[in-house]
């Protein structure tokens, strides 16, 4: 009987093995067919894998090995980095006293008078000084980053970075009787026979015009250029309280002023994509790791303490993705994915992600009554990549990354197909 018995569990456990081995080829082959030779993807350049995150297995790839333009998701690295060095709150400047004198140095915190983040309360800080002295002699960085579009600088995505930002360092532009009056207003509009429909900024200096005849009347934001003086002018304004320049070097023995929770920081960077946060973000981990705002020295600590084993060198250069010098590999990309996936309950994860049809950049994409991705979103012309995570029917969960370079037609063209690869691993993985 015993036999017998064993025998049944043995024919019973090669019928299920065979019959999944055939599921697993069979989902195989749907997806290489979607994916394959003479598929949409085969016209150009397509780099995607997909890994089962609890098995630890590759499912499938196409040119993992490949790098590729990452755009927006190199803010995942941004992210992780954030993640593995600062607190559960910013530090939003140090400083030293001296009576009732204060000097006080930037970390990058970018909360101040930012409309997506809460504030911190430095009025109630700065009540008992009559005079703040402001040194940047911590910074030693750019306004902007390597290989950053320079026709880029009158968008309000690509704000310079700065080591106290002000305003988001944009200028807001409002109509008021048909006319667009600028916040902060030390800045002021003149008019212009150019053709422009709204507000725009001079390529070098601070003036701001607009064409009377053709203004569409829009509110708008337009970056304005940083500098000591700037700062100066606008925190003196802000603050009601005197700041003057100074060199003071940042001494070993000095105070810090607490800001925002961190997280406030990724949830906006990450639902919204928000180039600025990221940018000011690699600044604050250069300065908790080395006291000073430099994102190149922020960048190389992360890749030889935190990312030393990912399978292939990234080429990162900036927080946010907005330089075309950035290069990964899919199979990098999952790779960071699982270590993200790794420090989070899901819930968690999830909520500081783009959900498909539900929030942030793909509320409007990959809609389905029960979402299926939660995933980061990068875009720049003809340029397209989606990684993060994919729960299936089956409620198992995947990271995938899914990047596309140098296509010739527009980006919702390429979209359109993702979606079909990826209610296909939905429905069959």
């Amino acid at each position: 009987m015993k036999l017998k018995f064993l025998s049944a569990i043995l024919i019973w456990l090669f019928i299920f093995q065979n019959v999944q081995a055939q599921d697993v080829k069979s989902s195989f082959l749907g997806l290489d067919k979607l994916m394959g030779e003479n598929s949409f993807f085969d016209n150009h350049l397509t780099g995607f894998m997909l890994y089962d995150l609890d098995s630890q297995t590759v499912r499938y790839e196409k040119n993992s090995h490949l790098y590729f333009i990452p755009a927006s998701t190199t803010k995942l690295f941004t992210f992780f980095g954030a993640m593995m060095v600062l607190t559960d709150s910013t530090t939003f400047l140090r400083f030293v006293p001296n009576g009732k004198n204060v000097t006080i140095w930037g970390t990058g915190d970018p909360s101040y008078k930012y409309p997506a983040l809460p504030n911190p309360n430095i009025k109630a800080f700065l009540a008992t000084y009559d005079t703040i002295k402001y040194s940047e002699s911590n910074w030693k960085n750019d306004p902007f980053g390597f290989g950053w579009q320079w026709d880029d600088y009158y968008y309000s995505y690509a704000a310079e970075k700065s080591p106290i930002p002000l305003y988001g360092n944009l200028a807001s532009s409002r109509n008021v009787n048909n006319k667009p009056v600028l916040t902060p207003n030390i800045f002021s509009v003149e008019y212009s026979d150019k053709s422009v429909r709204n507000v725009q900024r001079n390529w070098r200096n601070n003036q701001f015009y607009y064409n009377p005849r053709t203004y569409n009347g829009r509110d708008s934001k337009v970056p304005f250029m940083t500098s000591p003086e700037i700062f100066a002018t606008l925190a003196t304004k802000d603050w009601g309280i005197p700041v003057k320049l100074s060199d003071s070097k940042l001494p070993p023995d000095h105070y810090l002023l607490k800001g925002i929770p961190t997280k406030a920081l990724y949830k906006e960077m990450l639902l919204e994509s928000d180039n600025f946060i990221a940018e000011q973000l690699l600044l604050q981990i250069s300065d908790q790791v080395f006291l000073e705002l430099d994102s190149e020295k922020a960048i190389e600590y992360i890749k030889k303490t935190y990312l030393y084993d990912l399978p292939d060198d990234p080429q990162w250069v900036d927080g946010s993705g907005l330089s075309r010098h950035n290069l990964f590999t899919p199979r990098t990309m999952v790779a960071l994915t699982e270590k993200i996936y790794r420090l989070f309950p899901d819930k968690e994860l999830f909520s500081l992600l783009p959900t498909g049809g539900r929030t942030g950049t793909l509320k409007n994409n990959y809609s389905a009554s029960i979402p299926y991705i939660m995933a980061k979103t990068g875009t720049i012309s003809n340029n397209h990549s989606l990684v993060g995570y994919l729960k299936t029917k089956k409620n198992k969960i995947y990271a995938f990354a899914f990047m596309n370079n140098n296509y010739p037609y527009k980006a919702t063209a390429v979209r359109t197909e993702m979606e079909k690869v990826l209610l296909y691993i939905r429905d069959n993985f």
